[in-house]
């Protein structure tokens, strides 16, 4: 079968099973594996091989940096010390406790090869564990820090797995490996931020949100390819470079241009990361026609994957749940004063989150991809593939499906959407304050130096008042009764109705053909973004 007929039926499963995913109650990543492992099992299927290098080079910057410009800059630095003790600290003991259980069961096997398949499969994915925590209400600061560990574990691991390969053909040091991790760190971090700087710069001076988001299509490679050339995490590099795009777009991108990014982005980032847990499942037929050797069989592999998923289930368990146990027990004993002004959702989650956290450690396409990456002369390398694949299915799957119930069994205080409601009309009062501090300004000018009427004014100060009131209405809208609904709510669908009224008689006056395509596209223009501000009041207030 032709290759773009392949990608064809591609989309098409990842649309429909994200649709159906929801209905399931599964997250679309495990059905996508599952699928992919039913067809490669199917007689007369080519075994589906996937060079490790596309999916290092070519899929993980740009879905690292579609997540990283979507992280807040401002909760990874409030969650910086949970986040670096998950993806550097939980990585390292992880890979060197999988790495000499591995040493233990091949007696060919090298300690260094052996840590780095620790290395490969210690990184956690958490596409699974984000899109199932979001839907069932994570507070904000646990999604965060998952979020954020998946970020930057991979560069940890990445970097552990380079030194340990590097053993393999020589004396490594402990001294060389952590000189080599903090150089990659380093610069990885401030050729991220360079970039991130330089693409800023040059972003904010183009008008056009077409030529905007192409510019934002080169800058995980312009992050990315740099750092390793120079030996560093281009990985790491390329989450700075997103951090600060995400940060400093806010201020220096123009709003055409950030709705533009965000749109494109998100479309990118659902079809690969949806498109990896598919290919992810196709492999497994290339990975089990590899393993000829008689004396570690496709079951015993399997058996020592499971072994490998086991102990580093207990390890994240080992090292999450002491510190938080720890930390209950002070706030327990001191409860910290409430801070006037915090962040709806940004309380300890306690007991019940270092649970969710510590079964969140699903593992993913990195994982079988840097699996991969291992030297053809490795021992076992064909076994040691298959381990790392059957690591990341079966925490895919069995974490991944039980993931809802552990949320529910641990009661978890989740994000009270009514909070958010509140806190999202006190943040538009602070807007309407500044904004009438301009307009009762005695010395107003426009931009062109021209001073604005008083009806002019009045009609402006009037908007900013509706919008907060509007604001404050939908706090109640959960009361309010079905058959009269709020104001705010009322205007909404009037408006839309109105909208769909003007949009019927355009495509009227277009098929007249009246009016030029220019003017035609101009007014379809209007009309889609004041729809689209409308449906996006509807999300905030519902």
């Amino acid at each position: 079968m032709r290759n773009e007929i392949v990608a064809i039926i591609g989309v098409i499963v990842i649309v429909g099973v994200s649709l159906l995913a929801p209905k399931l109650r599964i997250a679309a990543p495990i059905i996508l594996v599952l699928i992919g492992v039913g067809i490669s099992i199917i007689p007369g299927v080519q075994p589906v091989h996937v060079p490790s290098a596309l999916i290092l080079t070519v899929v993980l910057p740009p879905l690292l940096y579609a997540s990283a410009i979507n992280l807040p800059l401002i909760d990874f630095r409030r969650n910086i010390g949970s986040i670096t003790g998950l993806s550097v600290a939980l990585v390292f003991v992880s890979a060197f406790g999988t790495g000499l259980l591995l040493f233990s069961l091949f007696p060919e096997l090298s300690l260094a090869s052996a840590i780095a398949l620790g290395a490969v499969i210690s990184p956690t994915d958490a596409v699974a564990a984000t899109s199932i925590g979001k839907r069932l209400g994570l507070p904000h600061r646990l999604s965060a820090v998952i979020e954020g560990e998946s970020l930057v574990n991979d560069a940890s691991a990445l970097v552990l797995l380079r030194s340990a390969v590097a053993a393999t053909a020589g004396a490594v040091s402990l001294w060389q490996i952590a000189g080599s991790f903090v150089y990659s760190v380093v610069v990885a971090a401030v050729v991220g931020a360079i970039v991130g700087a330089v693409t800023i710069l040059v972003r904010s001076k183009l008008s056009d949100p077409v030529l905007t988001t192409a510019v934002s299509f080169a800058v995980p490679f312009l992050a990315y390819v740099p750092a390793e050339s120079v030996g560093a995490s281009g990985v790491l590099s390329v989450v700075a470079a997103g951090l600060m795009t995400g940060h400093f777009g806010a201020k220096y991108f123009t709003a055409p241009s950030r709705i533009s990014e965000r749109l494109t982005w998100r479309t990118l980032q659902f079809l690969l990361e949806n498109a990896v847990f598919l290919i992810m499942g196709l492999q497994l037929k290339d990975l089990v026609v590899q393993v000829v050797d008689k004396n570690l069989s496709v079951s015993q592999a399997i058996y020592f994957g499971l072994l490998a998923t086991g102990l580093l289930i207990i390890v994240r368990f080992v090292f999450v749940m002491p510190p938080t146990m720890i930390s209950a027990w002070r706030r327990k004993r001191h409860p910290p004063p409430v801070r006037p002004g915090a962040v709806v959702g940004d309380v300890p989650t306690g007991m019940a989150g270092g649970v969710v956290l510590s079964w969140s450690g699903m593992r993913g396409v990195v994982t079988l991809a840097a699996a991969q990456s291992l030297p053809e002369e490795t021992p076992y390398r064909p076994q040691l593939i298959l381990i790392a694949f059957t690591v990341a299915i079966v925490t895919l799957i069995v974490q991944g499906s039980t993931l809802p119930f552990v949320i529910r069994l641990t009661g978890i205080q989740r994000a009270d959407a009514a909070d958010e409601k509140v806190e999202f009309a006190s943040l538009v009062d602070r807007l309407q304050e500044a904004g009438r501090g301009l307009l009762e300004n005695p010395e107003l000018v426009l931009p062109g130096g021209a001073v604005p009427e008083e009806a002019v004014v009045e009609r402006v100060r009037r908007d900013a008042q509706l919008r907060s009131q509007s604001a404050w209405e939908v706090t109640s809208l959960a009361e309010a009764d079905e058959t009269n609904p709020a104001p705010h709510e009322q205007y909404r669908e009037l408006r839309l109705e109105v909208l769909r009224v003007e949009r019927e008689t355009l495509l009227d006056e277009r098929d007249r053909g009246e009016f030029s395509s220019h003017t035609l596209t101009r007014a379809h223009e209007m009309l889609d973004l004041e729809e689209s501000r409308l449906v996006q009041s509807e999300g905030l207030g519902g």
